[in-house]
């Protein structure tokens, strides 16, 4: 069907629906209501604004005693005393000043709107009215208000949906929950359940309909989660590497430092995964400093120790290069070399590389995307590691795997992801977590500036400079734009002409070649650069330990977590470290951004971000399609989704692959969810 074939959509109508993502009638039935205006019962006029709260909209109806019209500051408001047994009140209207030839004293009015209570009395801003015949009693209903469009009202989507309900109906297609679990959690069948949400008969039978189709998209990521468990656990194609009962105790004694309580639970976690002949996929999640590259050396000793090769992906050089410089010396004496693979490379230190990974003559590759090219092989690929594994798309994952038969995969991230989030965009991945920081790391102290004392943060810069320090400006936009943001490039320039005159400076940004930003990077490195004036691709990775002062210019444009990860930049050495958020003046984003200043952990920031922003907003769960619920909202249905999650996986323990004949809707249902096709094709 044509959306122009339905009652009261012309070719111009459906151009507007067009706009909101609505193209096809089936679209229509599934564009949901956000809310519902409850127009059935009115309140007595004398009990009107009891509660004290001017966003709580209420109804009532009264008869007109006087209508009139007034100005304030050029808007009009026709203000009209409405009365009913129990007393009166005042109700407005403003900017409709046509109302004054339509409403007479004695009408008989329903009105609506946000209530409150002022001295003569209660007063209402209308936002819905409706004149009552002589004798009428008001009988309401439920008005569902959809998300509008610049040229597409709420009423007339309401009104389109109201004239074609039958014929949508028509469109809901087979039921695809059991009647087992239909019976279970007392939903409404599919059809129902589309009629109660668009024309519900009570708030009860809307919130039913809505938990039905809330639970049905977790469930179909749910079960696609537990499909592609069931099948790697299924599969026992890989290789068990198995540690011997001395082996954490030779780490320990060799590594220069001591291993957290988090360090040695997650080594143990991952040793036992690799232990088995169902190939490991696990997350590992830590927080700036936990000692991620030590837990990831961990298992790379195991690997090596079983006879098979691991390789490490990483998005940037920088980052790679890193992981190299760090992993080299807790290897080492172990007899164990790591191997660099890098895009800039030249030829002949590149072929050397790949001739000892082909050979298996080098045990570890450490690399960027250039680990993926054809003329990279492994003789025994066991364990692939990918950081920040959000930055890599689905294939190239996949195709670091290829490079062995069923490798052990370690995913790491410095991002913290929270808990409710983790649960279901990493279903598909058991979750190690070091929530503990190594001894001697002092927290880092974060101050919240308005941005007038931009120039107070700067002296603050040249102190620590002038003790030896380095420092990080950081800018959020390249060159300058309409938004009135910082350009980090005018910034770059203003501060080595102005304020920085006489201290060594260097930029950097994503635009600039790749062997220009590692320059860029070596040069503060080596302390050959004072200041470094960036954008956030300094967010992750880069460890310099001489840089105690972070300034995040425009820190409202951020959110926590993000401005979490650029904190974490410095801290890394043994003098106390800075961090100066540099927001606008609006009160509300400075409050926001103290909840920064009150904390050093991540988990709870990215808890408290989570809340604030949404799931959507997280690094690479936007781009993986998996945050991207209908109905469905992670946070505030969190208790729906672990429901979902426990059928799921008693679903799927009885039929892995959903081939039952009362579980072909479930099949179909997983094939044509987005969230879980995405799932599903992920890895």
């Amino acid at each position: 069907m044509n959306l122009e074939e339905l009652a009261g959509v012309g070719k111009s109508s459906a151009e507007r629906f067009a706009e909101l993502g609505i193209d096809t009638p089936l679209d229509l039935l599934n564009d949901f209501p956000f809310r519902y205006d409850d127009l059935r019962e009115v309140t007595p006029a004398a009990q009107l604004a009891r509660a004290q709260d001017d966003s709580i909209e209420e109804n009532a109806a009264g008869t007109i005693v006087w209508v009139r019209e007034r100005r304030a500051r050029r808007l009009a408001i026709v203000e009209a005393e409405l009365a009913d047994e129990s007393g009166s009140f005042i109700a407005k209207w403003f900017g409709r000043s046509y109302l004054m030839g339509a409403l007479r004293k004695g009408m008989r009015l329903f009105v609506r709107g946000r209530t409150q209570r002022t001295l003569t009395g209660a007063a209402m801003n209308v936002a819905i009215h409706k004149v009552l015949a002589e004798g009428e009693t008001h009988r309401g209903e439920l008005v569902p208000v959809y998300p509008a469009g610049k040229d597409l009202t709420s009423r007339k989507i309401r009104q389109v949906v109201a004239r074609n309900l039958p014929k949508l109906l028509t469109l809901a297609g087979e039921d695809p929950l059991p009647k087992t679990i239909l019976r279970a959690r007392r939903f409404p069948e599919l059809r129902e359940a589309y009629r109660s949400m668009h024309a519900p008969g009570s708030p009860e039978e809307a919130n039913k309909a809505r938990e039905r189709f809330i639970f049905t998209e977790f469930l179909a990521l749910a079960l696609a989660a537990q499909m592609k468990r069931q099948t790697r656990s299924a599969a026992r194609s890989a290789r068990a590497l198995r540690a011997s009962p001395a082996l954490l105790g030779e780490l320990q004694r060799e590594v220069p430092f001591p291993l957290t309580a988090a360090q040695q639970r997650v080594i143990g976690e991952i040793w036992d995964d690799m232990a088995r002949d169902s190939a490991m996929n696990r997350l590992l999640q830590g927080d700036v400093g936990s000692g991620k590259t030590l837990v990831a050396a961990a298992a790379i000793l195991l690997a090596a120790r079983n006879g098979v090769q691991s390789a490490l992906m990483a998005p940037t050089e920088i980052l790679a290069a890193q992981h190299a410089a760090k992993l080299s010396p807790l290897l080492m004496p172990f007899g164990i070399a790591v191997e660099a693979v890098f895009g800039s490379q030249g030829a002949k230190a590149r072929a050397t590389a790949v001739a000892r990974l082909g050979s298996g003559e080098a045990a570890v590759a450490v690399g960027t995307h250039a680990l993926l090219t054809e003329g990279v092989e492994f003789e025994s690929l066991g364990l692939a590691i990918i950081d920040e594994q959000h930055r890599f798309g689905v294939e190239q994952r996949a195709r670091l795997r290829s490079k062995g038969s069923a490798p052990h995969t370690l995913h790491m991230t410095a991002t913290p992801i929270p808990r409710t989030l983790a649960q279901s965009i990493y279903a598909d991945l058991d979750v190690s977590v070091i929530d503990e920081l190594p001894p001697g790391r002092s927290p880092i102290e974060t101050y919240v500036l308005r941005q007038s004392r931009l120039e107070r943060a700067y002296d603050f810069v040249r102190k620590n400079v002038a003790l030896g320090r380095q420092a990080y400006i950081v800018a959020p936009v390249i060159d300058e734009s309409e938004l009135e943001l910082t350009s980090v490039v005018a910034e770059s320039e203003r501060l080595q002409r102005i304020v920085f005159p006489d201290l060594r400076l260097g930029l950097l940004h994503g635009r600039m070649p790749a062997r220009d930003k590692e320059d860029a990077m070596q040069r503060f490195a080596r302390n050959e650069v004072q200041v470094l004036v960036a954008t956030t691709v300094v967010e992750v990775g880069v460890d310099v330990p001489n840089a105690s002062v972070m300034v995040v210019l425009d820190a409202q444009r951020y959110g926590l977590s993000q401005l979490h990860q650029l904190r974490g930049r410095v801290g890394r050495g043994a003098a106390q470290s800075y961090c100066l958020l540099i927001a606008s003046d609006e009160a509300e984003e400075l409050e926001r951004l103290q909840i920064l200043a009150g904390s050093n952990d991540g988990f709870a920031i990215a808890e408290e971000d989570l809340r604030l922003r949404g799931p959507g907003e997280f690094a690479g769960t936007a781009q993986s399609g998996l945050a991207n619920f209908r109905v469905a909202d992670l946070v505030r249905d969190i208790a729906v989704y672990r429901d979902a999650k426990a059928a799921a996986e008693s679903i799927v323990a009885d039929d892995p692959e959903l081939r039952a004949t009362a579980h072909a809707g479930l099949r179909a249902l997983v094939e044509g969810e987005p969230s879980a096709r995405a799932m599903l094709l992920s890895s």
